[in-house]
């Protein structure tokens, strides 16, 4: 192997330095770079091309939905977020201020929006006046800032990252509640249908949801190194905002209501499950669903060959394209088909046709997968065919391992011990019986650095409640101070 070759590929492990081995995947695949500034990143074209991805596939669901996409300014007014304290106790974001225009001190400090609550509520007041206006659906793609993040980790924890955040007003708490499973599950079949991971759904703990809210629903991840990720949340916020913002309504008696809102967000966070879920040793591993490149052409020739070879991966590439596969044909000279089987896979790319003179002698491709080098010889009739089925079978390869990894860690401990030695061991989620004392959490964070990352929900009549799922034994006992049970938790380290 070339000196070249080396420096292109990783050179960590990931299961021996997990932390150093994800920033290295980042950098070298070309994701992402580290900006200037401590605690920002740079979204380097292919990055950024994953989250159009996930933007395309997300907004698609919402608007099929009754969504409408708006835009705020990412200035808020110090005024307007102190409107918040109003239903949260010792509310004080970390966010960064504006005080000045140019020379001119400003007469009012501006925020940089940690979150638009408190700019969107009172437009949404004013745009809601009859039970006509509602359920109304806004949701905006923009990126915030949360100055608490010290130490970076691209897409998982960084000052400024990008997002979405969705907020509606309606004129029932049951509609409200239908928003929260509706956005929930659209997040869950991102995760499942479109980034290959498997999720675990539920709600947060009382005092570990949003502040002001009524329920906090999470899905949540589980990282190959034992982390759970929060990958996506939908909070029933009651008529809390609503009655600070004044969001009022006329019903059908002519008869002023308070309206019940929710909002729900979801961020690039979820590049980062998606790299660390699938990547290896070898580079990024990407879903056909979402890479930017989903089959790549390497060419092999000799000088007596060269032409026909070319001629013949040419017109595969064309054929590829029209029937709408993302293909690139890697036809350059100046690098060997090593480097570029290095290359792409370092890149993430599922596919590889590699094409030799064979191939076109027997009208063949050999087609190799990404995640296991698994190698297919295809017909050159039917390709088309064969392409999509072995990227559905890529698919298919990535979100059992994932799944693999969720079912073999998810533990049960009855003792405070049981669970620190079992997240201390193998990491993973613990379930437990639990009394619903915050106390008890803390005792098990205070030594282990795990918390509960989420609670089952219970299920009436075959829907989802807002009510967490009880244990199977009548007379459970928490696992931590031995008090009744009647909620379940699952413990976990996080990002």
């Amino acid at each position: 192997m070339s000196d070249e070759s080396q420096e292109l590929g990783i050179t960590e492990s990931k299961s021996h330095k997990p932390g150093e081995w994800y920033a290295e995947v980042v950098q070298k695949a070309g994701i992402a770079d580290y900006a200037p500034m401590g605690g920002f990143i740079v979204t380097k074209p292919r990055g950024y091309a994953l989250w159009e991805r996930l933007q395309d596939e997300l907004d698609g669901r919402f608007k099929a939905t009754g969504v409408d996409n708006v835009y705020f300014p990412m200035f808020i007014p110090e005024s307007f977020l102190e409107r918040e304290k109003d239903i949260v106790e010792g509310f004080d974001p970390e966010v960064a201020w504006v005080t000045h225009g140019g020379h001119d001190e400003l007469e009012e400090r501006l925020a940089v929006r940690p979150t638009s609550e408190s700019i969107i509520a009172p437009f949404m007041a004013d745009w809601t006046r009859s039970h006509r206006d509602l359920p109304l659906r806004l949701n905006q793609w923009c990126s915030v800032v949360r100055w608490e993040a010290t130490e970076t980790k691209p897409f998982f924890r960084t000052k400024e990252f990008m997002w979405q955040e969705g907020h509606t007003a309606h004129a029932s708490d049951e509609g409200a509640w239908n928003e929260v499973w509706t956005r929930l599950g659209q997040y869950e079949e991102l995760y499942e249908d479109v980034l290959a991971i498997p999720v675990l759904r539920g709600k947060k703990p009382e005092h570990d949801k949003f502040p002001g809210a009524d329920t906090t629903t999470t899905v949540e991840a589980l990282m190959p190194d034992g982390k759970s990720v929060q990958g996506g949340t939908s909070h029933h916020l009651g008529q809390s905002f609503a009655k600070a913002f004044d969001i009022t309504f006329v019903d059908d008696d002519e008869d002023e209501q308070t309206a019940y809102t929710t909002s729900w967000g979801l961020s690039w966070r979820a590049l980062g499950a998606l790299i660390m879920t699938h990547s290896d040793d070898q580079g990024l591993v990407l879903p056909p669903t979402v890479a930017p490149t989903q089959a790549v052409i390497v060419p092999i020739w000799q000088e007596d060959t060269k032409e026909k070879v070319l001629e013949y991966s040419e017109e595969i590439a064309a054929e590829l394209e029209d029937a709408g596969v993302r293909v690139e044909l890697d036809d350059r000279d100046e690098r060997n088909p090593g480097f570029k089987f290095n290359e792409h896979e370092l890149n993430g790319v599922p596919l590889r046709l590699e094409i030799g003179p064979n191939e076109v002698d027997d009208g063949e491709v050999t087609l190799v997968h990404r995640p296991d080098n698994e190698n297919v010889v295809a017909d050159r009739s039917g390709l088309v065919e064969s392409v999509e089925a072995n990227l559905e079978t890529v698919y298919d390869k990535l979100y059992a391992a994932a799944e693999e990894t969720l079912e073999d860690n998810v533990r049960e401990a009855d003792s405070p011990e049981e669970i620190m030695g079992t997240i201390g061991k193998h990491g993973g989620y613990v379930r437990v019986p639990w009394c619903g004392d915050q106390a008890c959490e803390e005792a098990i964070k205070e030594k282990v650095s795990a918390e509960i990352v989420m609670q089952p929900l219970a299920e009436e009549g075959g829907a989802t409640t807002g009510v967490p799922e009880a244990p199977d034994d009548d007379d459970a006992e928490c696992a931590v101070c031995g008090e009744p049970a009647d909620e379940i938790a699952y413990f976990a380290k996080s990002y």
